[in-house]
């Protein structure tokens, strides 16, 4: 089979509508690719979001928590006459803040799980499509 023998490849006949079928199916696998290309964007642009909403949400909800009326009504106490309350009001402030960063981290952390999963999942359709055009050329 070193040799073709083009006349006899040429005897062959081509089954009528295959050169349409072909086609056809060359611009679905190319529909595919698009959508495949478009779906690598998202895993990055969703990363990059939850990381900013994270953030946007830790620094808006301590800031309105430190805005809070009781808040600003010790402030104007002067609580630095008493060490001790100057300490456990700082210690307060501290554990809220804490608190309120650890809530924060555990979104980010569900968001990076949920995008990891998603990226898992396209690499896993994308290597399948990569060995289905192997295997069919």
């Amino acid at each position: 089979m070193d040799e073709l023998d083009y006349k006899a490849l040429e005897q062959i006949p081509i089954p009528e509508g295959l050169e349409e079928r072909l086609s056809a199916k060359i611009d679905e696998w190319e529909k595919e690719e698009k959508k495949a290309k478009r779906r690598v964007l998202r895993p990055t642009f969703l990363r990059y979001t939850a990381v900013a909403a994270s953030i946007a949400l830790v620094f808006g909800l301590g800031y309105h928590l430190l805005s809070q009326d009781k808040y600003t009504n010790l402030a104007e106490q002067d609580t630095y006459q008493d060490p001790m309350m100057a300490q456990l009001e700082a210690q307060r402030a501290l554990t809220l803040l804490a608190a309120n960063l650890n809530k924060g981290m555990g979104h980010l952390e569900k968001a990076k799980a949920l995008s990891d999963k998603t990226e898992k999942r396209l690499n896993e359709q994308l290597n399948l499509l990569k060995r289905y055009e192997t295997d069919h050329h």
